[in-house]
């Protein structure tokens, strides 16, 4: 059941679907994904897209964090800083996948992430893999699925790998469409990433992306088609390769990208 006090705050300004707008208007998610992001200690958070500050109200209240805001919209910044007078100083007007890292070190990052830029808004977040201690996003529930998935599944693919790579991932609960504002024609899921202590070993990150895209590029192929010009000959008899790409475990990539060429 979906729990639509903060529902009110809709009228105030427009949405946009050009930008992918669908705003949490549930409190007790709200408070789930809150609880969620403060389950693990962090001194310096981002939010990323707070649109109508359902989420941003409870994170404004974590005490001791240095809290910051990204949203690309004008007219969300405007409200939101009529609307949370403690935001000043504190929302960063930009588009997430243009900015510079937002903290110096480590920092956490959350949001509602758009679901039309929701893949880029990983990738942007693995370019920043050295420095991110945790993760709490809450994607389209076919997105947050792909990027938990493990090997032998239909839907373990190229994110599933990059991200396993670096991230333990935790899909923690689901969604209702009824949650939101205006209700989106998928349901949706929160997962947590957090880094790996030991990263898988690859060769290096270069190599090991461009296998792993190759790979499920003719995932219906064996690897001993699907990626042929990446090995010579004599590597390509070996027994891996009569295996599909979804076969493959992330630990098992990684230990065939040092046979490329």
């Amino acid at each position: 059941m979906c729990n639509k006090t903060a529902s009110t705050f809709v009228a105030m300004y427009t949405l946009r679907k050009s930008l992918g707008q669908h705003f949490l208007n549930d409190e007790n998610i709200c408070k789930k994904v809150v609880a969620a992001i403060r389950q693990y200690p962090h001194q310096k958070l981002l939010e990323v897209g707070p649109g109508g500050g359902a989420l941003t109200k409870y994170l404004l209240q974590i005490p001791a964090i240095d809290f910051k805001a990204v949203e690309v919209d004008a007219e969300k910044v405007e409200y939101l800083l009529n609307a949370y007078t403690d935001l000043k100083g504190k929302l960063i007007h930009e588009n997430f996948l243009d900015m510079e890292q937002p903290f110096k070190g480590r920092f956490s990052v959350t949001g509602n992430f758009p679901y039309n830029i929701s893949s880029q808004i990983l990738f942007k977040i693995l370019h920043w893999k050295e420095n991110i201690e945790n993760v709490v996003g809450m994607f389209q529930k076919e997105v947050a699925q792909r990027i938990a998935a493990k090997e032998g599944s239909k839907i373990y693919g190229v994110t599933s790998v990059l991200v396993q790579a670096f991230f333990k991932v935790e899909y923690l609960f689901e969604v209702s469409e009824k949650c939101f504002t205006p209700p989106p024609k998928v349901k949706s899921a929160v997962i947590r990433l957090l880094p790996l202590e030991k990263i898988v070993d690859m060769k290096d990150e270069v190599s090991f992306s461009g296998l792993v895209k190759a790979a499920f590029n003719q995932r219906r192929k064996t690897l001993r088609n699907a990626v042929k010009n990446l090995f010579d000959p004599e590597i390509l008899k070996q027994e891996i390769f009569n295996k599909r790409a979804e076969q493959l475990t992330v630990k098992e990539f990684g230990e065939l990208s040092f046979k490329m060429k």
